[in-house]
């Protein structure tokens, strides 16, 4: 289903992001599968999504940037904010489970979720001033209020990464565990979710995002703004440098 496989395990659906060729990063058919995943889920207890061997998500799908379309664009981007605003409206607790690299997109879907558990080989970080785009769909305004305004434009405007063990200082995982114990790590916490009131969770979830839906209006702007860069000279070239694995060369600032 739109790389996407589903499985329920216990309590829990998982939901595994399935395209390890791109290193799991969604394209619009994956953002809706996703969704669509999401959406069918609400009779387990919790929802945990991961990725399959090599990398939890690298974000939006990049082979299309090099010569973009405003239709392709569009696409990619109102599905990437579907498949965020999907997990927090979610009527059950969505799970990270980091197994890998969690790179632009990918870790702004970390901060979409409600918890996060990362094996100790994770890494963290956005990309878009790298490749030419800006992560406005998370790490440019809800992260700050994950991990701190100054931390969060570190990681939205440097593009640095960072270590598992790192993102759980800074507050943007709960927890760090050897690799092979992920699995069983996220199965204990799926344990004791399931153990609460699924009503009383649901209120506390919805509640919690009252920041979320607070920035939902740099949410859409961002977008737009991304829009209106479609085809220029430094989309194109970060791009292009990152698809040919590249040092990009911006043009100057005017």
């Amino acid at each position: 289903m739109g790389h996407v496989h589903v499985e329920q395990r216990g309590d829990a659906t998982w939901i595994t992001l399935d395209a390890p060729e791109r290193r799991n990063a969604f394209d619009p058919e994956m953002s809706a599968a996703a969704v669509e995943a999401l959406e069918g889920s609400t009779g387990s207890r919790a929802v945990v999504i991961t990725g399959a061997p090599g990398a939890f998500c690298a974000g939006g799908a990049l082979d299309m940037l090099g010569t973009p379309s405003l239709a392709e664009m569009r696409g990619l981007y109102r599905g990437s904010l579907h498949l965020f605003d999907a997990v927090r409206q979610h009527p059950r607790p969505v799970i990270a489970a980091v197994n890998g690299p969690a790179a632009g997109g990918g870790n702004e879907l970390v901060i979409a979720c409600d918890l996060a558990i990362a094996a100790e080989s994770a890494t963290f970080g956005q990309t878009g001033p790298r490749v030419g785009s800006s992560p406005v769909t998370g790490a440019t305004n809800v992260l700050g209020l994950q991990i701190g305004e100054k931390r969060a434009k570190e990681m939205a405007m440097l593009c640095r990464r960072y270590s598992a063990e790192q993102a759980l200082d800074l507050g943007l995982v709960n927890r760090v565990v050897p690799d092979s114990e992920l699995v069983a790590a996220v199965d204990a916490l799926v344990d004791e979710l399931a153990a609460l009131s699924p009503r009383y969770l649901e209120i506390t979830k919805i509640s919690s995002n009252v920041w979320w839906n607070a920035a939902r209006d740099s949410f859409s702007t961002g977008l737009g703004m991304l829009v209106q860069a479609v085809g220029s000279d430094d989309m194109i070239e970060g791009a292009t440098s990152f698809l040919e694995k590249r040092r990009p060369q911006f043009p100057k600032p005017e």
